[in-house]
This record gives C-alpha cells, sequence and structure tokens, in this order.
C-alpha cells in the first residue's frame, strides 16, 4: 500500500515508527525532553528554506518542494515519537483543541481576522 493522507490511519504511521526504533534501538534516546527538544529542531529547519524571501514562500516551496517535504516528513516523525513517548494520543487532543478553538474564535467574531481570540471580544 502506497501511504497518503487519504488511506492511511496514523496508528499505522506509530506503529513503523515504533518498529523502526526497536530495530536500531533508539528508544534509549527517545526520552520525552530530547523528542520535544527534536521537534523544535526539525521545526525550525522546515523555516530555513524560507529565511529571506520576499514573497509569502510560493517560489520557495516550488523550488526546493522535495527538501521542505523531507523537512515536514522530519516534524511529523519527531512528533510522533514524542506523543508516542509521552503516551499522547495525537488525534484525540488534536480535535478537543480545534474544539476548543472553535469556542475561542467564533465564526462572527473571528471570520477574515487574526487577532488573538482575547482581543477579539473587545
Amino acid at each position: 500500500m502506497i501511504w497518503s493522507d487519504t488511506n492511511t490511519p496514523l496508528h499505522i504511521i506509530k506503529e513503523r515508527l515504533i518498529q523502526f526504533n526497536k530495530e536500531r534501538d533508539w528508544g534509549q534516546y527517545h526520552n520525552p525532553r530530547n523528542l520535544a527538544m527534536a521537534v523544535n529542531v526539525e521545526s525550525a529547519e522546515l523555516l530555513e528554506p524560507f529565511l529571506w524571501c520576499n514573497d509569502g514562500g510560493e517560489k520557495v516551496l516550488s523550488h526546493k518542494r522535495q527538501a521542505i517535504e523531507e523537512e515536514a516528513a522530519d516534524v511529523l516523525i519527531c512528533l510522533l515519537n514524542f506523543c508516542t513517548q509521552a503516551d499522547i494520543d495525537l488525534c484525540a487532543v488534536a480535535a478537543k483543541k480545534i474544539e476548543k478553538n472553535a469556542r475561542n474564535y467564533p465564526i462572527e467574531l473571528a471570520k477574515g481576522r487574526s487577532e488573538k481570540h482575547t482581543q477579539l471580544k473587545e
């Protein structure tokens, strides 16, 4: 099966990562602190190609697509490793966060605006 967003459950990717890490004995390095730092480092690497670009990044995205895709994958892999180690059900907490954001950013106040939710009520 070819993995894609439309046909690959997240738990399949997590299970493959667990196997991958176990085969290499990398679990000894996978504590929450190290993995949280890894997420941060990989996120910074995702930003690097866009540093100093004059447009919104569309040109960079098209010219450096493969490198950017690999950095995005690294962010996901590190985040999934973190969630596995920290026993976080990422899909469940993402759903809760989306619901919370819906309450904090009601359409009638937030549509087309970029302010923080505490400023929308002003």
